[in-house]
């Protein structure tokens, strides 16, 4: 089988097609490959099975590659004394195949890429059974150099789905530069967008900071304006607060815990609202204490000056007492 028409040597006949082209009409791409010293070419099962669809690349081998076309990579490079090649995914545990291993998975194979090799076999088989050999045509250029083996035809069928595969692949990378074409404009519109939401977030940032500056201002002028005054003694002080009345009203008397439960009711109101208008029996109600205790407390605030009466409201029922500021 592969006997060229003028009977060339063993090691023209094994040269006769090269190997690579041979496996990619095959399979449809250059899988990993591993030449022995003789001659003989050794495939990772795994490229091929996934090259032709096998899904399950052990079943694929045991149902359709005899044991003597398969090994493990250490025990084939161990038989001519080789270490195992470096980079590339090889493992001493790698199942291989040998070329007659990766024909008989191609002819298993049902995708319609492998038709043609296929077809091709089939004729080889056809011609040696009817002629006894198979011959190929030697190429139209042969090569100058002294000594070198003939150069052979690739055969049509073979020769057909290189340049089948090949287009397809031309057509592939056609297609993935224009996806990257289409990837590198969309990134630059993103970092156009993305400038642009910069150049905007930076205006919004100098608004925000000329607001806090304005607000500040407005602030510091309403410090001036409201918050200080200037009382009898010529000393600045600032409208009281709930904390700054409570502390005052400590260092003013002795609080007991009576007067304190009320004062911690009445000073809130007093502060917020200016004027404290409610009847001590609500007062009594929120501290828990008596009326009478209630109203004992209010005096005492009273003759501390902490508080000052301002009568009562319209309905004559609810005492009326205000902050004493001096």
């Amino acid at each position: 089988m592969n006997e060229p028409s003028k009977q060339p040597s063993s090691a023209e006949r094994t040269g006769a097609i090269d190997v690579s082209d041979f496996v990619y009409a095959a399979t449809g791409e250059r899988v990993r490959r591993l030449t022995m010293p003789d001659g003989t070419h050794w495939f990772p099962a795994v490229d091929v099975c996934k090259e032709l669809g096998h899904t399950n690349s052990r079943k694929a081998l045991a149902d359709h590659v005899p044991d003597e076309h398969r090994e493990m990579l250490e025990t084939v490079t161990g038989g001519y004394g080789l270490d195992i090649p470096a980079g590339r995914g090889w493992r001493r545990d790698l199942h291989v195949i040998s070329l007659q291993g990766l024909i008989l998975l191609v002819n298993a194979c049902t995708k319609a890429a492998c038709a043609p090799f296929k077809q091709w076999v089939a004729e080889v088989i056809e011609t040696v059974q009817r002629e006894g050999s198979y011959s190929l045509d030697e190429a139209e250029v042969q090569p100058s150099e002294p000594g070198a083996p003939v150069a052979y035809a690739m055969p049509e069928q073979v020769a057909e789905a290189i340049v089948r595969l090949e287009a397809h692949n031309l057509e592939l990378d056609e297609r993935l530069a224009d996806g990257q074409r289409e990837s590198i404009a969309l990134q630059k519109e993103m970092v156009s967008m993305q400038r642009e939401l910069l150049v905007t977030q930076q205006a919004t940032l100098a608004v925000q900071q000329a607001m806090v500056r304005a607000m500040e201002r407005i602030a510091d002028r309403f410090d001036t304006l409201v918050l200080e005054r200037r009382p009898a003694r010529g000393r600045l002080t600032t409208l009281p607060t709930t904390e700054s009345v409570l502390a005052d009203w400590r260092e003013r008397l002795s609080v007991t815990e009576d007067v304190w439960t009320v004062a911690v009711v009445i000073a809130p109101v007093l502060v917020e609202n200016g004027e404290l208008r409610e009847p001590l029996e609500s007062i009594a109600a929120r501290t828990g204490l008596s009326v009478r205790r209630v109203n004992d407390c209010l005096r005492l605030l009273r003759k501390h000056a902490c508080i000052r009466s301002r009568g009562g409201d319209e309905g004559g029922g609810a005492p009326v007492y205000v902050l004493h500021q001096v």
